[in-house]
């Protein structure tokens, strides 16, 4: 049996995690996603979350094409696998060949574990969302302008 295991923060849910899940769906039996903790983000991204561990999880485990979630408490990856025990995992392509791909290569190799890349879905990211959401939201005070344009209408 291929137990599949797809490993991101899942933040700002977008069809480029969509995609990533569905395609590993295709290549196991079971399909474990791992839900990167908030305090993981922060502390090995630097990234502050917009939508708490416990939601993204939420939302994770009720797409079909998932059969189990995993929160990753801890930046290894081995430590995911001696918790889940999964002999597969997948990655975007994106990290093909980098240091971070390279040793979990590496490091998967020694326990058996195969590493799959699948496509990564350049248009979107949760970064450029991120971005897009600052971009819309900067300078822009909402009571400021709902309280003018009552003014206006009245």
């Amino acid at each position: 049996m291929r137990i599949g295991y797809a490993a991101g923060a899942f933040d700002l849910f977008h069809v480029g995690h969509l995609n990533l899940l569905r395609r590993a769906k295709q290549h196991c039996d079971v399909l474990i996603a791992g839900v990167v903790s908030d305090e993981m983000l922060r502390e090995v991204k630097g990234i502050e979350p917009v939508i708490p561990t416990e939601e993204r999880a939420q939302i994770v485990e009720h797409l079909r094409i998932v059969d189990g979630v995993h929160i990753e408490t801890t930046p290894s990856k081995l430590d995911a696998w001696r918790e889940v025990g999964f002999t597969h995992f997948f990655k975007g392509d994106d990290w093909r060949g980098t240091p971070k791909g390279l040793l979990l290569e590496q490091q998967f190799a020694a326990v058996g574990v195969e590493i799959e890349y699948l496509p990564y879905t350049l248009h979107t990211s949760s970064t450029v969302l991120r971005r897009a959401l600052a971009a819309l939201t900067a300078g822009t005070d909402t009571t400021a302008n709902a309280g003018s344009a009552g003014a206006r209408l009245s």
